[in-house]
């Protein structure tokens, strides 16, 4: 990677797609508009989100996840043995249904607008998840370029529905074994690719926590947490670890949310990252992208030689956090990490769900402003 100012400021991937998209994904969807149709709509609204980030000033760009359907469920379209279910289509299926449609009520969560990749046979690699999308990248700019990836937990925990899998994996850990294959082919892609740094997406892991075993997420819909969380947090920290054996990237984050489904904060997850932090310690990456421009998420804390990607900017609200705002929580990070360890980010993606983007386009461009404005006063304030 390029040698970066300090306070290098990135997103944490999802923006949101233009209505002109968002009816080619779904006529694609249909087999009215052939691939090669969506994608060079999809080519012009990955373009125009570069140019916009690049305007911006900022340092770090991703693809804005523009071809993809959500963060985690573009999986089924890359994979052979998973297929797409909307919300709708998997309560038909569930066993408790009423249980599972109590959930959706709860979280604010339509049952028609978001979809769930879900395994139904055996899980192998057909198509690079995000390579192609490095590669596209690649051709039309000159900075650094981020990839974002599911994490191998959440994809394990999402794709696993006892229904539809079980015949193929008797168990999620003989799922995750597959997944981890997968992974691995793709970080090598992405490695060879020259990306310069792969973030992986574990949502989930704050739900193990702060959920007691209490309810089940319409993300992982079939794999309730147990009442004492560690014997899962063990699991994600060893599949992220097999993930990365031996593999010599420059720079992998994890990035961990409390959920970035609704706008209504009072479904959102609630509590500090300190439950957490034993097994974030011991993840085999560099970086840690959390969320805390929402009080929901407590206070800092310091990870052990580990960069934060420290979230400044809340995508869910229409307030536009002020510099002076972002300099104050940067300035509270910089007590436990050193600047160079310091990145800027909002809290999690701007348009996680295609058809659900948590905030408009000209709102999520102004926060972005505000952050490379408060990095910059930051590094004058610092010469």
């Amino acid at each position: 990677m390029s040698t970066l100012p300090l306070f290098p400021v990135t997103t944490v991937g999802s923006w949101p797609r233009p209505d002109s998209l968002l009816r080619a994904q779904r006529l694609n969807r249909q087999g009215k508009l052939s691939d090669e149709e969506f994608n060079a709509q999809a080519d012009d609204a990955v373009l125009n989100f570069l140019r916009l980030q690049e305007d911006a000033g900022v340092d770090v760009v991703t693809d804005g996840e523009q071809r993809r359907d959500n963060f985690s469920s573009f999986v089924a379209e890359k994979l052979s043995g998973v297929r797409l279910f909307t919300l709708a289509e998997l309560m038909d299926i569930f066993e408790d249904k009423a249980g599972f449609e109590r959930i959706l009520q709860t979280l604010d969560v339509p049952a028609y607008s978001i979809s769930n990749a879900t395994c139904v046979g055996k899980v192998k690699r057909d198509r690079p998840l995000a390579a192609d999308d490095v590669r596209f990248l690649r051709q039309h700019t000159d900075l650094p370029i981020k990839a974002t990836l599911p994490g191998p937990y959440l994809l394990t925990r999402a794709l696993y529905v006892p229904e539809t899998a079980r015949a193929t994996y008797p168990t999620k850990e003989d799922l995750g074994e597959d997944i981890v294959r997968v992974l691995r082919e793709e970080v090598e892609e992405l490695v060879a690719e020259g990306t310069d740094f792969i973030q992986f997406d574990e949502p989930v892991l704050t739900e193990l926590v702060f959920t007691q075993g209490m309810a089940r997420t319409f993300m992982c819909a079939t794999l309730a947490a147990s009442k004492d969380p560690s014997e899962e947090l063990e699991f994600a920290v060893s599949l992220m670890s097999r993930v990365m054996e031996g593999i010599d990237a420059e720079r992998v984050g994890v990035h961990v949310c409390r959920g970035n489904w609704s706008r209504n904060e009072e479904t959102l997850l609630r509590g500090s990252y300190s439950p957490l932090q034993p097994y974030l310690d011991r993840m085999p990456v560099k970086q840690l992208v959390l969320e805390y421009a929402t009080e929901r998420a407590g206070d800092a804390l310091a990870f052990e030689g580990k960069e934060l990607g420290l979230g400044v900017v809340n995508p869910r609200t229409e307030r536009v956090e002020s510099v002076q705002e972002i300099r104050s929580e940067v300035r509270e990070a910089a007590k436990l990490y050193p600047p160079e360890h310091i990145w800027l980010n909002p809290d999690c993606g701007f348009g996680t769900f295609a058809n659900r983007p948590m905030n408009r386009e000209e709102i999520a461009q102004a926060k972005l402003k505000a952050m490379v404005e408060a990095a910059r006063s930051l590094r004058e304030g610092l010469g």
